[in-house]
């Protein structure tokens, strides 16, 4: 993804110098009217410019871009094949395609000109980001998460990581069709979730934790009542009249007004939910989670970050002690009867997600998790069920 065909930083620095002073005395204008500023300002340069008609259009676009967006890598914001951009500093972008990643030939002037783009940027969504604050997070109103890292922190420039929301939603004869599933296993999760069986996804960034959780939602019965717990709102459940759909905020900036999954989810008790769906837990309100499984709301739904489905319990029992004062074979015994099944999905070295395996948690034993395997992918080919039809009926109709 290439820069206009004409050298633009000189002119661009100058014609964005214009800019500036022309609204110096003014209310900060919305986008409508800052395009407009633009546009004037680049007709009253224009005989000085030398530019045909499609490099002025392209100007006026790089230097609302340097103002209101994200400057040169905002082409890759608007590319909605590109599901992720990382900035490592003001020369080496590179961005996320088809789960493979690329280095961009885009570059910023300088880490100043970068710092300031990025601080400017998360400025406009009273974020703050500086010296004082070098470390911040944003979520955009598409539902798009910007992380960002300043020096001195950065050492090497500033830092710039954006997990895009694509807004694609796949169903699960897509997720078979790409052998992110197998068929019997995705008829057998259909009848656990009809079933009301509680399952929790795990796997690592990126590797399509949300999506799926999108897609087994799709099997809820439309009668039921759901309410929907997340960070920034991805799920997008279809044919469910009867939902309630919550999202966390960050807190402002003098610290103040942060609403947390926690607390969510405890509000979410007093709604008389038939289910309950967290995009994900990764703290504390895994206590809170817990109790919600194990007061009566069968059926809900879970995400969070582990390499297995085993080191998945064994970090929700961290999780969830650190936000409770419950003793450790306690915290053991409610997950075992709170959770029924453990899908644990990851990404190949290729860029394909698949599901990794899919376990059973039994009642524990001894004060330890009892696991047993239902399908794995061996070699990352193929879903292959590891237990009997019986088994598998048994499980998505009752608890074992």
């Amino acid at each position: 993804m290439k820069q206009s065909s004409y050298n633009s930083d000189e002119i661009k620095e100058k014609m964005t110098y214009y800019v500036l002073n022309s609204i110096k005395n003014e209310v900060s204008p919305n986008d409508d009217k800052l395009k407009e500023i633009i546009s004037n300002v680049i007709s009253d340069e224009a005989p000085s410019l030398n530019l045909s008609l499609q490099d002025k259009r392209a100007l006026a676009i790089e230097v609302f871009n340097s103002l209101r967006r994200l400057d040169v890598i905002e082409p890759l914001m608007q590319d909605p094949s590109v599901t992720e951009i990382m900035v490592n500093g003001p020369t080496k972008i590179f961005y996320e395609k088809n789960g493979r990643l690329y280095k961009s030939d885009i570059a910023f002037r300088d880490s100043n000109s970068l710092q300031t783009v990025i601080s400017c940027f998360f400025a406009n969504s009273n974020r703050p980001l500086n010296e004082a604050n070098p470390i911040s997070d944003l979520r955009l109103p598409d539902g798009s998460r910007a992380n960002a890292v300043l020096p001195p922190v950065a050492p090497d420039g500033p830092i710039v990581t954006i997990r895009k929301f694509t807004g694609i939603s796949h169903d699960i004869v897509t997720l078979i069709r790409q052998g992110f599933i197998s068929e019997e296993a995705a008829r057998f999760l259909c009848e656990c979730v009809r079933n009301k069986k509680t399952i929790f996804l795990c796997g690592g960034t990126g590797s399509g934790k949300t999506t799926f959780l999108n897609t087994l939602s799709s099997f809820i019965p439309s009668d039921e009542r759901v309410v929907t717990i997340e960070d920034s709102a991805e799920l997008n459940l279809q044919g469910i009249s009867n939902l309630v759909r919550l999202e966390a905020r960050l807190p402002g900036p003098d610290g103040n007004g942060e609403i947390t999954i926690g607390s969510l989810i405890r509000a979410a008790l007093r709604m008389r939910p038939d289910r309950i769906i967290v995009g994900e837990v990764r703290g504390t309100e895994s206590a809170d989670m817990m109790h919600a499984l194990n007061t009566g709301h069968p059926g809900s739904m879970c995400t969070g970050h582990a390499n297995s489905c085993y080191e998945m319990l064994e970090r929700l029992t961290g999780m969830v002690m650190a936000g409770s004062s419950l003793p450790f074979d306690a915290v053991v015994t409610q997950l075992s009867m709170g959770i029924d099944l453990l899908i644990h999905i990851t990404r190949t070295k290729d860029g394909r997600r698949i599901i990794d395996e899919i376990s059973c948690v039994l009642p524990s034993v001894g004060h330890e998790y009892k696991l047993m395997s239902l399908y794995e992918n061996k070699g990352g080919n193929k879903l292959e069920r590891i237990c009997d039809i019986s088994t598998l009926e048994r499980i998505s109709s009752s608890k074992v």
